[in-house]
């Protein structure tokens, strides 16, 4: 699942989630129509818990 932040200033939207980045990114020409030219985005990986420990498990197997 993805997630879409957007920065605009000192506010920060988060919308989603969605199944894949390609549907993310088809919304966000939708969502930055309402924004300042200078507003960031960032399409954000959302991970399970479960697969974080996995992660840091292995992270500390490689470092050994």
């Amino acid at each position: 699942m993805y997630l879409l932040l957007i920065r605009e200033g000192l506010a920060t939207r988060y919308v989603g989630p969605y199944d894949s980045p390609k549907h993310a990114a088809d919304d966000l020409d939708r969502l930055l129509a309402d924004c300042e030219a200078k507003a960031r985005w960032q399409i954000h990986e959302l991970q399970s818990p479960q697969f974080r420990g996995l992660r840091q498990l292995a992270a500390g197997m490689a470092a050994e």
